[in-house]
């Protein structure tokens, strides 16, 4: 249990029916009359729904327990990925509907971090940005070196993603996990 005074982003409640919901804004307010509250704004672990709530200040919630490891993409095991703990070398399965988004860009050896909240798996969190090697694209065009055309690429997860005009097949590219956008070029 914690107080709504204690409340930061990333903290994750367990609210009415057991559902665990990550805080990802709060605000204190104290209005000129009334009481103060907690204006908060929670994300749904397992669905990603979000919605806004608010707490009285100094409410008690129910606080869950959610461990948080560094793990390393290891294999593809029919629709199960198979991510290694660094620490203990334990293997886990996790389903595809929960790796989600994420599979678009995992190559083995990739490390993840794997939230589990008693034993069950919830997400798969990627950094922010991954290099990964362009599988195809059309060629680019001797004047293709402007500004602001893109063309498809498939990357070596069949991803496919907008690119600009002068990138090649074989290129090693920064690409945004979280929007799938083109970040640039990864220098050898």
């Amino acid at each position: 249990m914690a107080s709504t005074n204690d409340l930061k982003n990333g903290l994750v409640l367990k609210l009415e029916g057991g559902q665990l919901w990550s805080v990802v804004e709060f605000q204190h307010v104290k209005p000129g009359k009334g009481p103060a509250f907690v204006r908060t704004k929670l994300k749904n672990v397992l669905s990603g729904k979000t919605v806004d709530k608010t707490f009285n200040a100094g409410v008690k919630v129910e606080t869950a327990t959610v461990d948080k490891r560094d793990m390393q993409f290891s294999y593809m095991d029919g629709e199960y990925f198979v991510f290694m703990d660094m620490q203990t070398y334990d293997q886990l399965h996790i389903d595809r509907k929960v790796v989600g988004d994420a599979a678009n860009f995992l190559v083995e050896g990739f490390e993840a971090t794997v939230a589990q909240h008693e034993g069950e798996v919830l997400f798969v969190e990627l950094p922010a940005a991954v290099e990964l090697t362009i599988q195809e694209t059309e060629p680019g065009v001797q004047g293709d070196r402007s500004t602001g055309g893109t063309k498809p690429a498939t990357l070596e997860t069949g991803h496919q993603i907008s690119v600009p005009l002068f990138i090649t097949t074989g290129e090693k590219i920064k690409v945004d996990t979280r929007t799938s956008d083109y970040l640039g070029r990864v220098n050898s």
